[in-house]
């Protein structure tokens, strides 16, 4: 999608991940490196085709069953297949500036209360993302890395890099001029294909220095040199949107927190599985209301999903019942009817 929008200086906001399928990223959210200037994927979503249970094809959009529309735009996949999917495209790049600088986990502490001071005044143009990490070696090395996106000027997004690059010398600086496509592809080497994966995410109240502390904790003992402790920056257009415009209700700027177990070796899964649920219950006294559904877990339960749509819990419900009385799309973050 991107490759090809590129070819005409355009896109919209998709995944951080280039391999990330764009339906459903969409359906669910999409968060993503344009996001704080164009807001989120489902928010650049003008209309859908879609295949409900009893086997209609119908259009959702503003004007065509809207509030189907609604509820696909962060309800996921529980109303139907999404055939067809149209999309706002926003003139982008094709240079932009991105990349990753990362420091020594020694100084943790440091570039994480760095990383706060800068995210309290972010232009739309830059996305901020910052994350304990592992070098991409695979020796195990543990990293503080900070990654942006600027989808503005180069000369503006020069600027923008220098209150990140002014905490001191890097272990790695590998931000630069770049197409906004290998933006996109750059975080590729660290999801490969065939890796075991367990995730937990919530958004965090707030970037507290305890809360930086117990993630540091809790990296320490990461059991795999793939696993990361990631922090994701809401700001900009993608918080100028009502909570109730869409179904996705997580509009405050603010940060959403990834645990995030990868591994290879099926006999590391207890020792993984293990670390992501400990940390993920140690930063539970820093997290807000709320989950990221397209980051839930095999432990997600009913009443999770009502958290994660807040306030739009019930009308989503409500218009599942109309849609797929009988739960037929039931493999998902489910929405159950209400009878």
């Amino acid at each position: 999608f991107n490759r090809e929008t590129q070819l005409h200086g355009l896109a919209t906001t998709g995944g951080v991940v280039s391999s990330t399928g764009i339906a459903g990223l969409t359906l669910g959210g999409g968060i993503g490196w344009l996001m704080s200037k164009h807001a989120l994927a489902l928010d650049n979503l003008l209309s859908a085709e879609l295949v409900l249970a009893d086997g209609r094809i119908v259009t959702a959009s503003g004007e065509e069953n809207a509030d189907l529309f609604w509820a696909l735009r962060g309800g996921g996949g529980n109303f139907g297949v999404a055939a067809s999917l149209e999309y706002r495209l926003h003139p982008v790049g094709p240079i932009v500036t991105g990349g990753l600088v990362a420091y020594p986990f020694s100084q943790a502490g440091d570039v994480l209360r760095h990383f706060r001071d800068v995210t309290a005044s972010l232009s739309d143009e830059l996305t901020l993302f910052a994350g304990l990490i592992h070098a991409p070696d695979g020796l195990g090395e543990k990293l503080v890395a900070i990654v942006m996106c600027h989808s503005g000027s180069l000369a503006a997004g020069e600027a923008s890099v220098r209150p990140i690059r002014r905490f001191g010398a890097p272990a790695l600086d590998a931000i630069g001029s770049m197409a906004y496509c290998q933006v996109n592809r750059m975080l590729d080497a660290a999801y490969p294909r065939g890796a075991l994966n367990y995730w937990k995410s919530s958004f965090l109240s707030g970037l507290s220095d305890e809360a930086i502390r117990t993630m540091i904790d809790c990296f320490a003992r990461c059991p795999t040199p793939m696993g990361q402790l990631l922090l994701e920056h809401f700001h900009g257009a993608v918080t100028r949107i009502g909570v109730t415009d869409t179904a996705f209700p997580h509009r405050t700027e603010g940060y959403d927190m990834l645990v995030l177990a990868e591994w290879v070796d099926p006999g590391q899964n207890d020792a993984c599985i293990a670390w992501a649920r400990e940390s993920y219950a140690a930063l539970q006294p820093f997290t807000g209301p709320g989950r990221y559904v397209n980051y839930f877990d095999s432990d997600k339960r009913s009443d999770a999903i009502a958290a994660a749509y807040g306030p739009n819990f019930r009308r989503l419900q409500e218009i599942k019942t109309k849609y797929d009385p009988e739960n037929f799309f039931h493999m998902n973050q489910n929405i159950r009817p209400v009878h």
